[in-house]
């Protein structure tokens, strides 16, 4: 339902028949129609001529004429000395500069182009969700950079050429809301999150004080609470930030935790404490490295805790490798469990490493940015038992629930630290004067000064979905991996990165997550007798079938080696749009491009 509402006066100049006219050129979907109908501007209503074009615009059903507006004249700068130009002939076309908003008279124009980019957008929309329709249009990057001038110039382009940009933009993009590109941990395009990035960009704020974005702060405050609740911090207490993905939020954890236990650090430096050291497990995600790196920890402070089989941390040795590190003179202060590792989709056993934490006194912190998002679900929350007992959470929405990128958490159970952690106390922004609750100013917590609002994606889909909703999208994607390791664990021509067969136990927890790992192999290379001849083949054939996906543009998944594993299928779903024929199609097409390949590396 739309409601409009107008205030208007109609003087000796304006008819209401002008009135319509400008109505029905601005509103589509039948609006401008209705309102000159609502208006009854004097001439009884023609009934429309059967043999006219269906989908007249609204101009037409009012007896107006809309005008078509070409952009081929028209252009959009903000350059001061520009602004008093009168027109110039450009190769023998009169040029116009300021003819959008913030122009005077330039809200037709501006409405115009924005339709039209509109226009752009939701025919890309609807062709992402074909399956008709390729995935990809590759070329490779020289060929892309020689395709279409990407240069940028002095003078300003035509907003037909603005309109050329954005088409030839999206041509070329890759369709990540496709049902059949499982590429990623982020896919799919959900219409109530894009709605709502259209409504935050055009809001256009900053998210450091209430002043400034009073609806947005808000709404951040009450979804952080939300998601502390379901974590199981009582009645949701702590703190939390949104900040630009998993890889900040981790690092945001290990700068709490170091501020935590040796708070001089802010203002001394690193040579105020002694040396540190953070464990997380070897198939941790390398943003733990990483923020050691940037916080002056180091990379070599970083010790990898061995994982099992199914690339689970193990506890044991996570407490032999802190008694160590204590042995030489290092203090533990950080410990990162992983809940949904990226390759393997596994969950560190939380409830023990909480033990390990609490004996040493070390921060625990949980990186769920993957698998996080299980904690909605019923059915699957179990795997991230012990998550209550850490002093800190990375939660990623914009993955397994599908809001559009970026849309990342820190969750934390102590509340104030991050804002006495972070704290500069800016006077020209952080006024300790002002006349609302200060509390509500959470910029200065945050690394960032100018900070994205990141918040309303997620609310509003949450609004739209209810907390059962997201349960049965997680649930459906589960669903479906379950239903892909259960389709080519006995195919030929399939191996599985690691059997559940070997394991009753295993085979119940398998896949762990939507990851379903596997190699696939060409009939040549099934009973290769040369074990070492077989894996370097094998090896090139995931790289050689990938590649082949993008040049038809069929269909996208992910690959890699993991330790002594020559490269294999990492399959991930997220996408909301995927159903059991994709999976289906997806391993035909598997097989379709790897046939022929048995002979691959023979002779290398």
């Amino acid at each position: 339902f739309v409601i409009v509402v107008f205030s208007f006066h109609f003087d000796k100049n304006t008819t209401a028949r002008a009135w319509c006219q400008a109505a029905a050129q601005k509103f589509t979907g039948g609006i401008g129609s209705k309102l000159c109908a609502l208006l009854n501007v004097g001439e009884t209503e023609k009934p429309r001529d059967p043999s006219s074009k269906h989908g007249s615009s609204e101009a037409e059903a009012c007896g107006c004429s809309k005008a078509t507006v070409s952009f081929s004249d028209l252009y959009s700068t903000e350059n001061s000395s520009l602004l008093f130009l009168r027109p110039r002939r450009i190769n023998d076309i009169v040029c116009y500069f300021l003819d959008l908003l913030p122009a005077m008279d330039g809200d037709m124009k501006t409405m115009n182009f924005l339709q039209e980019v509109v226009d752009i957008l939701l025919a890309y929309i609807v062709e992402s969700f074909d399956r008709s329709t390729k995935v990809i249009d590759f070329h490779y990057p020289n060929e892309l950079l020689q395709r279409i001038n990407w240069e940028l110039s002095d003078e300003p382009e035509t907003l037909d050429d603005i309109l050329i940009s954005c088409r030839a933009t999206l041509k070329y993009a890759i369709k990540t809301a496709h049902p059949r590109y499982f590429n990623q941990l982020s896919t799919g395009l959900d219409m109530v999150g894009l709605a709502a990035d259209w409504l935050t960009s055009t809001a256009n704020t900053n998210m450091f004080t209430y002043e400034v974005a009073p609806v947005f702060v808000l709404l951040e405050y009450v979804t952080l609470k939300k998601m502390r609740a379901i974590i199981g911090w009582e009645d949701g207490r702590g703190d939390g930030i949104f900040s630009p993905g998993g890889a900040i939020s981790n690092m945001y954890a290990m700068l709490l935790a170091r501020y935590k236990m040796f708070p001089e650090v802010k203002e001394k430096g690193m040579s105020s404490v002694p040396k540190l050291a953070a464990f997380t497990s070897e198939h941790s995600h390398f943003s733990i490295k990483k923020g050691a790196a940037a916080l002056g920890v180091g990379t070599e402070s970083v010790i990898c805790i061995k994982a099992d089989e199914r690339g689970k941390m193990i506890p044991s040795d996570l407490e032999r490798r802190i008694v160590e590190a204590k042995q030489k003179g290092y203090v533990p202060f950080f410990v990162s469990a992983t809940a949904g590792t990226t390759v393997y989709g596994a969950f560190d056993p939380l409830i023990a490493i909480s033990d390990i934490c609490k004996k040493y006194n070390i921060w625990m912190h949980v990186d769920g940015a993957w698998g996080g998002s299980l904690l909605m679900s019923r059915k699957h929350r179990w795997k991230l038992n012990g998550v209550e007992r850490a002093n800190s959470m990375t939660w990623n929405p914009h993955k397994m629930m599908a809001v559009p990128l970026q849309c990342s958490a820190l969750l934390v159970r102590e509340e104030g630290l991050m804002q006495s952690c972070n704290q500069m106390q800016a006077c020209y922004l952080f006024q300790q004067d002002k006349h609302y609750d200060l509390a509500y100013d959470t910029g200065d917590k945050a690394l960032q000064c100018g900070r994205h609002v990141d918040i309303f994606k997620l609310w509003l889909m949450w609004r739209a979905k209810g907390t059962i909703g997201f349960e049965a999208q997680i649930d459906k994607c589960l669903e479906l991996s379950e239903y892909l390791y259960n389709k080519i664990k006995d195919r030929e021509g399939y191996e599985m990165v690691f059997d559940g067969k070997a394991s009753v136990l295993i085979s119940l927890l398998w896949p762990q997550h939507t990851n379903v790992c596997f190699w696939y192999l060409p009939p040549g290379l099934r009973y290769l007798d040369d074990k070492v001849e077989k894996m370097k083949r094998l090896h090139k054939v995931a790289p050689t079938i990938k590649a082949r996906m993008m040049e038809y543009g069929t269909t996208m998944v992910s690959y890699q080696p993991q330790g002594d594993k020559v490269n294999f299928f990492r399959m991930v779903i997220s996408n909301p749009a995927a159903t059991f024929e994709d999976i289906d199609f997806l391993i035909e097409e598997i097989e379709r491009l790897g046939q022929d390949l048995s002979n691959i590396g023979k002779y290398v």
